[in-house]
């Protein structure tokens, strides 16, 4: 239908009565957290602090197109892009907006998703699959850094053979994510190497000899913190849209 494919709608409850305050519109701010993550990610991930140059997104919906934006709006530079998709009409799609957008380096829409990884030293992995489909560590090889945010597209045996961090152990390792199928296989969380947080802290330094994979869950408390922001900016700027009257009765006994 040419719209994005999620909607999501974020409720804010006032912590005294439990009475909703607010009703956001919310695919843009999961998406806007979605992406800061994943650029804090690619950037503190980054080996040795040197930004990739070469980036390839598979997968072309709004997800990649916020990832990109905020790597963009962080300083990142590319001297080339490349573009995946099982549908040649958003791969294009996506091509040209990334024209659009003022990158400078030539953009590629590859037929093969190998030719994308394999040209890549930064892949962002942005789709919709609900089973792994990439299931050769070879093409890995060349060691780039992976955000992984839709976590069901690499089999166990790929993610077994890189560095693996993840947003939070508990959330990443269930309903069959990537990371939860390698546990399954495993019986063991050891692949697990840290989280996001042992990364900003110091605690886990990144190799430069094997992929790094980032796989974040993505934490509803985060969609909260973004959501409280947006509601008091628009508070203070007087833009608030209030519905009058929402609440039919409020007196409880009449």
């Amino acid at each position: 239908a040419g719209i994005p494919r999620a909607s999501a709608v974020l409720i804010l409850n006032d912590p005294a009565t439990g009475y909703p305050l607010a009703c956001l519109e919310s695919s843009i701010i999961s998406a806007a957290r979605t992406a800061a993550s994943a650029a804090l990610a690619a950037d503190r991930l980054s080996p040795a602090g040197r930004r990739p140059r070469r980036i390839g997104f598979f997968g072309v919906g709004l997800i990649a197109r916020f990832i990109h934006q905020y790597l963009a709006g962080t300083g990142w530079e590319f001297d080339e892009i490349g573009v995946h998709d099982l549908s040649a009409e958003h791969a294009d799609g996506f091509a040209d907006y990334l024209t659009r957008s003022g990158e400078q380096g030539p953009v590629t829409v590859h037929d093969s998703a190998e030719k994308l990884i394999r040209g890549s030293d930064l892949v962002v992995f942005a789709t919709v699959a609900g089973t792994p489909h990439v299931t050769e560590p070879d093409w890995f090889g060349h060691n780039p850094l992976v955000l992984h945010v839709s976590l069901r597209d690499l089999s166990p045996e790929v993610i077994l053979s890189g560095f693996n961090v993840v947003d939070d152990v508990e959330h990443c390792l269930k309903a069959d994510t990537s990371p939860h199928l390698a546990e399954q296989l495993t019986g063991s969380r050891d692949f697990v190497d840290g989280t996001l947080y042992d990364v900003l802290s110091g605690q886990l330094s990144v190799p430069e000899d094997k992929p790094v994979f980032f796989s974040p869950f993505g934490l509803g408390v985060l969609d909260l913190a973004v959501g409280r922001h947006v509601h008091d900016t628009l508070r203070e700027r007087g833009d608030l849209a209030v519905v009058e009257d929402f609440f039919h009765e409020m007196r409880r006994y009449g």
